[in-house]
């Protein structure tokens, strides 16, 4: 008998009746793990509505998912045939992206439910890591005649109820709890030398003996009922849980080591079946026999979480900005995580592959790889990127035997040729190589092949971020004088630094004007915003500012001049300035400032101050605004620093004391060179190099002696 009813069901117990169809086939099938998805009415996606023989948290990236994922059982739904996959392998072959969320060894299959009336879903098994890679006649027979059995407990359902956002769980057998019957068992394994425990498939300690309770370090009513990567410190990572993960999907038996503190290395052995695992702990270098017999191909566990390293991996790939970032960080990150040494990162450009980035190789070789063709047929590359697929080559005569001339371009002995390809677009390619010849796992190619999809949207942000960079910081400096004019006996120097991230143009400027052989305009500003507009007035601004200068205007009238321009432009934009007319031979300053950061004065050696300038408004809100003149005597040799707020605004600082501090730092450098002044006072107020918005400085030394 099937077990399974066969009649006509409400929507009430459907639930209950697909459960107990879904449980009876994983019993006739030997399959170990089934579910059934429905197709969601106001969507095209799947819904998993119910789970037998796993943790629904196991379930969680899969519960819902598009029909159009690249996944079995939406191949099965939209191909109405059965589609199976005979191992890990196989699966990370056909289905990387599913591979990687189940990187571990067990056969599946996957089959619509089409009914008469429609195709309703489909259904999903699983078998133990142990299953032949071949499904036999039999057990293809027993999964179509199941898959019927369902759709048609579907068809004769009035209708069909809301679909749950959880799966319906439901236990392929009767699980065996320790009843007093077993008393005689539990009494037979306290008299062993070595620890017995029982979990549950949520990974829940059901049983536990004395031995296993001091061998593990607490007593055992406070780990009953408990998940032992949770109760146990020292089993708190990642690594241990996958072992356990590994055990409920592969149903094959392994062992693995763990240090419990300070010096207690334990061996334990875990033994799983469609109710639990029963695990054995011994002491290491305490030799028993063995408990039953272990897999002749034990399960392979994905190193240290391959699932949690992809998470990982992706999340630092969205914080890259810049193509330099990205080349980093796959240099630093994902070069250790696969025990690759060598890296080569091309984009794609005017149908040619140039290199960007790369780690491991010698000049030479990187100079022969640039600028291949993307068709190429030198290296695996061309190929890679025009079929999509990843291409790994575990040794040199592997990869020889299709590119002969490849191998010899480098001394490395196996490589991943990993296509970056959005949206059918080609972006480039990453190539991953290895020192030394190098299997690639199924778990590893697995990782790989969604991993080379993220470098490529990675790729293709910094990309258009670099060419934006480019263009608007080409601008700026379009807009900024290309040279500074050369008087005897004067030093000067400038600097404008953009924001370390960011790519709207500043509005920072500055200039310094020649008057007459005596006499110079310095001038410094910076226009409110950063925007195409606001670069635009800076540059009117600056031409503004050099017409009533040059034409004789006295500081004051300068920026009043200035300020009634920005009322006829109606920029809306407000602009701080700061106007110093300058006799060298004199060394007399006269200062006016529209609302602009006060300059700094480093008189002698270790005497440096802020200068008290009297300000006036910003340029753009009063036209008939005054600007205060304030005159200043400055020493022979003396360093005059003026820069813009992008400087001193610290955030959670107050800038007072940033320009204070700014001031120390000015006495106390060697002034010998004013480009490593510059280097020392941008370090000191920003010492990590991120300050957060344009800084611009412009240094003044007069060495003319005075009268």
């Amino acid at each position: 008998m099937s077990g399974i009813d066969d009649s006509p069901v409400g929507a009430g117990l459907l639930d209950d009746v697909l459960g107990a169809a879904v449980a009876e086939t994983v019993r006739r099938t030997g399959a170990s793990i089934g579910g059934v998805y429905l197709i969601e009415e106001a969507a095209p996606a799947l819904r998993l509505v119910v789970l037998c023989g796993l943790p629904v948290e196991f379930t969680a990236p899969w519960q819902r998912l598009p029909l159009t994922a690249p996944v079995p059982v939406a191949d099965a739904i939209r191909e109405d045939r059965l589609v199976w996959v005979g191992g890990q392998d196989e699966m990370a072959r056909r289905y990387p992206r599913a591979a990687a969320v189940l990187p571990y060894r067990f056969a599946l299959a996957a089959m619509p439910l089409t009914g008469v009336r429609r195709c309703w879903g489909g259904m999903v098994l699983m078998w133990p890591a142990d299953h032949p890679q071949e499904i036999t006649p039999r057990e293809q027979g027993h999964i179509t005649s199941s898959a019927h059995r369902l759709a048609r407990l579907l068809d004769d359902a009035p209708r069909l109820p809301a679909l749950p956002d959880q799966p319906h769980v439901v236990p392929a057998e009767a699980v065996r709890q320790p009843e007093r019957t077993g008393l005689a068992a539990a009494d037979y394994l306290e008299r062993l030398p070595e620890g017995a425990l029982a979990l549950d498939l949520e990974g829940r300690i059901t049983f536990i003996t004395a031995t296993a309770a001091r061998l593990l370090g607490r007593g055992a009513d406070r780990l009953l009922g408990t998940q032992p990567w949770r109760a146990l410190a020292w089993l708190d990572d990642p690594v241990y849980e996958d072992h356990y993960r590994t055990a409920v999907v592969s149903r094959a038996p392994l062992s693995f080591t763990a240090l419990r503190p300070p010096d207690h290395w334990l061996t334990l052995q875990l033994y799983p079946d469609a109710s639990g695992i029963s695990v054995r702990i011994t002491p290491c270098g305490e030799r028993a026999a063995p408990a039953a017999p272990v897999a002749a191909h034990p399960a392979v566990v994905a190193p240290t979480g391959r699932l949690y390293q992809l998470i990982h991996l992706a999340a630092a790939l969205t914080e890259t900005v810049t193509v330099k970032d990205l080349v980093d960080l796959i240099a630093d990150q994902i070069l250790p995580a696969f025990g690759a040494q060598g890296l080569v990162l091309s984009s794609a450009d005017a149908g040619r592959l140039r290199i960007i980035g790369c780690h491991g190789y010698a000049a030479d070789v990187i100079e022969s790889l640039d600028g291949l063709a993307l068709d190429t047929d030198l290296t695996p590359a061309g190929q890679a990127i025009a079929s999509g697929t990843p291409c790994f080559f575990a040794t040199p005569a592997e990869m020889a035997h299709s590119y002969p001339k490849a191998p010899q371009i480098s001394d490395k002995q196996a490589w991943a040729f990993l296509p970056l390809i959005i949206t059918g677009r080609p972006v480039g390619c990453c190539i991953l190589s290895y020192s030394q010849l190098h299997t690639f796992t199924a778990d590893e190619r697995a990782v790989l092949t969604p991993l080379a999809g993220l470098i490529a949207q990675a790729l293709d942000r910094a990309r258009l971020y670099d060419a934006k960079h480019r263009l608007v910081h080409g601008l700026q400096q379009a807009l900024l004088p290309r040279t500074l004019p050369t008087l005897a006996g004067l030093d000067v120097t400038a600097r404008y630094q953009p924001a370390s991230h960011g790519i709207e143009v500043g509005g920072d400027f500055y200039d310094l004007l020649r008057l007459d052989d005596d006499t110079v305009a310095a001038v410094i500003g910076d226009v409110e915003g950063h925007s195409i507009a606001a670069a635009a007035l800076m540059g009117q601004v600056r031409t503004a500012i050099h017409a009533h200068a040059t034409a004789g205007a006295p500081p004051d009238q300068v920026l009043a001049r200035t300020n009634r321009l920005l009322a006829d432009l109606d920029a809306n934009l407000l602009v701080s300035c700061l106007y110093a007319h300058y006799d060298l031979n004199r060394h007399h300053m006269t200062l006016a400032s529209a609302g602009h950061v006060p300059p700094l004065l480093r008189g002698a050696p270790r005497e440096a101050r802020v200068l008290d300038v009297e300000p006036g408004p910003l340029l753009g809100i009063d036209t008939a605004a005054r600007y205060p003149v304030t005159p200043f005597h400055v020493p022979e040799k003396a360093v005059l620093a003026f820069y813009t707020d992008g400087l001193v605004e610290v955030p959670g600082a107050d800038p007072a004391l940033t320009t204070t501090a700014l001031a120390r730092q000015l006495a106390v450098s060697e002034d010998h060179d004013l480009e490593d002044l510059i280097d020392s006072l941008v370090h000191h107020a920003w010492p990590t190099g991120q300050h957060t918005d344009d800084i611009t400085l412009l240094l003044l030394r007069n060495n003319r002696p005075q009268p």
